[in-house]
């Protein structure tokens, strides 16, 4: 199931910062048609530490729905809490979601035998298939490969969002684990390589705007094409740069309102983009071949 291109979903809201339900379903739409294989709606890139548990499943069912089983939807779950996120995954299992993804605990910051005892029960009574989530830069806390290794044992455990940006580390997930897992992205930036040494694909930011692009690239990879596949990533790599060039999502959702996707404001505590910051990303726009409406 995990493979390919997923799509960090953003929550478009409305200029009173209420959640856009019809623009929601458009954002599904636009991929059901790009082709993309899979949403994680209540991610990171959707904002989800400022919403209520009322907006969050609202947005799981409505993702769900509009899908219509066309591309998976792998919801976001993950928690600091161990409970709370297995309610978290049930609740989304109800809904009809095809998976969950569940980050590593932020703040409370546990031992690598927290984190096993952590996911492992979450597997255990969640009823879903997890993808698990790395990303030290966002939760001061780095899983090892050795805990992967002991987690891909479990037949819930598929896959794992790498976001550590160690290139190293997952070559050595994938050494561990062989095919019991499978090795996603988290980095736009680096999938073609992440896909040289053995990942399946992305769970992507730049995906909001470019789905074609990446679809192509990870196709072209796949083919054997790796003159294509260059290409395309040297196309897409200042793109994908520009992406964080202020904290992700307020990035990309000014891109998407540059170009005329109405998405809507970042919540606060995220503000827009500061305005030298604005006129780069305007240009890198441009220089991939966008054009701006706004």
């Amino acid at each position: 199931m995990f493979k390919g291109l997923y799509v960090a979903l953003v929550t478009p809201f409305k200029k009173d910062g209420s959640l856009n339900e019809d623009k929601l379903r458009e954002l599904v739409q636009f991929h059901v048609k790009a082709g993309t294989n899979g949403l994680v709606p209540c991610a990171t890139t959707s904002e989800n530490p400022t919403y209520t548990w009322e907006e969050h499943f609202k947005i799981v069912d409505i993702t769900v729905k509009e899908a219509k089983g066309k591309i998976k939807i792998c919801a976001g779950c993950g928690t600091n809490s161990t409970q709370k996120s297995i309610d978290n995954v049930k609740k989304a299992r109800e809904l009809g979601a095809d998976a969950a993804m569940v980050v590593t605990p932020y703040y409370n910051k546990p031992t690598q035998e927290g984190l096993y005892a952590h996911f492992m029960k979450i597997a255990d009574e969640g009823g879903l298939p997890l993808m698990l989530y790395n990303v030290p830069g966002r939760t001061g806390l780095n899983m090892l490969p050795k805990t992967v290794q002991r987690l891909s044992a479990h037949e819930r455990i598929a896959a794992i969002k790498e976001a550590s940006g160690s290139l190293e580390q997952m070559c050595e997930i994938i050494l561990l684990c062989g095919d019991k897992i499978v090795l996603l992205s988290g980095d736009d930036g680096i999938t073609l390589p992440i896909l040289a040494v053995g990942g399946k694909g992305i769970v992507s930011v730049v995906g909001n705007i470019v789905p074609k692009d990446m679809l192509a690239m990870i196709a072209a990879f796949e083919k054997g094409n790796l003159t294509e596949a260059r290409k395309l990533h040297y196309k897409l790599f200042p793109l994908c740069k520009a992406m964080f060039i202020e904290t992700n999502p307020t990035p990309v959702k000014e891109a998407m309102n540059m170009l005329g996707m109405e998405v809507g404001d970042v919540r606060l505590p995220l503000v827009g983009l500061l305005p030298e910051n604005r006129e780069k990303l305007r240009k890198a726009l441009v220089d991939y071949g966008l054009k701006p409406v706004k």
